[in-house]
């Protein structure tokens, strides 16, 4: 079959590789109708998740046909189309049973390499580094989808597949983003990051009562597509955002801050920014944390910080004092997709959100290693790019 794969950094390319098997009697595998490229992917071709190794096949936003299925898996049958969350888990363990499905502890064949960078091991994930599993992803014409009998969701017919394969990964996210941020009726959130996670959570926080939400980012179409939604906008690029935060909530700051960029912020020569950029460059750090440190400068006292943009390691500089001193929570880990998948179709049949809204970029597998540097470079209007394979 054809598969994007990972060949070190900055270099991804579509090879030919073996097609998946059935390994286990709970594995399907599914022909990949659509899948897509997702920000959190753009840290391995910019090589900040470590442990990647060169032919790994990428992707974690999947959807598709079943064609095969192992004998113990009972809710699914050949030809069902379903879209497949990026976190593998297995339904059973103590943390699957609680509905924290990232944080599964059977998922992950290579849990002692992760507990000794983190502690102890998330679930595994598609197509996202060795430490997590080491998991074939879906940028691919098929994939073996293991505990297939707890993870994929069957699409109805009146479901488009670009309304369904963001189910997988950037709608959940955004909207447990929102969940975490602890919104309450009429609260103004504000939201770093306008890229397609970034876009969800501003949905979802309205969704979820908000008053206002005020989204920060600088690339012009993003900022359009956030306002779009019902935000109003900040471009950092040319105004300072804890000053201009403080003007529109009368100096309280906002309820909830959203962090939807993770570990390659940007600061437009804010001195903790450059910093940044010199100690990853040297290997001195391993995440930008710019936007991190100023969500908590700017929320008010007693709020919420929410964290779903991805960070890979280690980050200095973080005003945890700040965050103590004005009493704030903070929220955040790999997304419980099979918590959200069902409920969020529900939202979707009903007409209160069409997510293929985010969708800028249709392209073939073919095209993959193109569309992931225009991607990283935001050229072309890039905001959500959906591959298909085949095409």
């Amino acid at each position: 079959m054809r598969a994007l794969c990972w060949h070190g950094k900055g270099d991804v390319r579509v090879d030919t590789v073996a097609d998946p098997k059935i390994q286990h009697a709970r594995d399907a595998v599914i022909k990949i109708t659509a899948c897509a490229i997702c920000g959190s992917d753009l840290h391995l071709l910019d090589g900040y998740q470590p442990t990647m190794a060169s032919g790994d096949i990428l992707g974690h936003e999947n959807m598709g046909e079943v064609i095969e299925l192992g004998s113990e898996v009972k809710n699914l049958k050949i030809g069902d189309r379903v879209v497949v969350p990026f976190t593998i888990s297995c339904g059973q363990c103590w943390f699957c049973q609680k509905g924290l499905f990232s944080c599964c502890d059977r998922t992950n064949p290579n849990a002692e390499m992760a507990a000794k960078a983190m502690g102890q091991s998330p679930a595994g994930l598609f197509g996202f580094s060795h430490m997590l599993g080491g998991y074939a992803g879906g940028q691919a014409e098929y994939l073996r989808v293991p505990m297939a009998d707890v993870g994929p969701l069957k699409v109805p017919d009146n479901v488009t597949d670009e309304q369904a394969l963001f189910l997988s990964d950037i709608f959940p996210t955004g909207y447990m983003a929102a969940v975490n941020a602890q919104i309450e009726p009429g609260d103004t959130v504000a939201i770093w990051g306008c890229g397609p996670v970034g876009q969800f959570a501003i949905r979802s926080a309205l969704l979820l009562g908000a008053g206002r939400v005020i989204a920060i980012d600088e690339v012009s179409e993003r900022l359009a597509m956030a306002e779009a939604g019902g935000a109003e906008t900040i471009d950092f690029s040319r105004t300072d955002v804890y000053d201009e935060l403080m003007k529109r909530t009368h100096k309280r700051g906002p309820d909830s801050c959203i962090d939807a960029v993770g570990c390659e912020a940007s600061g437009h020569g804010a001195t903790d920014a450059v910093l940044d950029k010199v100690k990853a460059a040297t290997f001195l750090a391993t995440d930008r944390v710019h936007v991190l440190r100023e969500a908590i400068m700017c929320c008010r006292k007693a709020g919420t910080v929410s964290i779903p943009g991805v960070y890979v390691g280690m980050a200095d500089k973080i005003p945890l004092g700040a965050a103590m001193n004005k009493g704030l929570t903070i929220k955040t880990g790999q997304t419980h997709v099979q918590a959200y998948t069902k409920p969020l179709l529900k939202l979707i049949e009903a007409g209160d959100i069409d997510p293929s809204f985010v969708v800028t970029h249709p392209a073939s597998l073919e095209d993959a290693p193109e569309m992931y540097k225009k991607f990283r470079d935001k050229k072309e209007g890039v905001i959500k790019v959906v591959l298909r394979p085949g095409r």
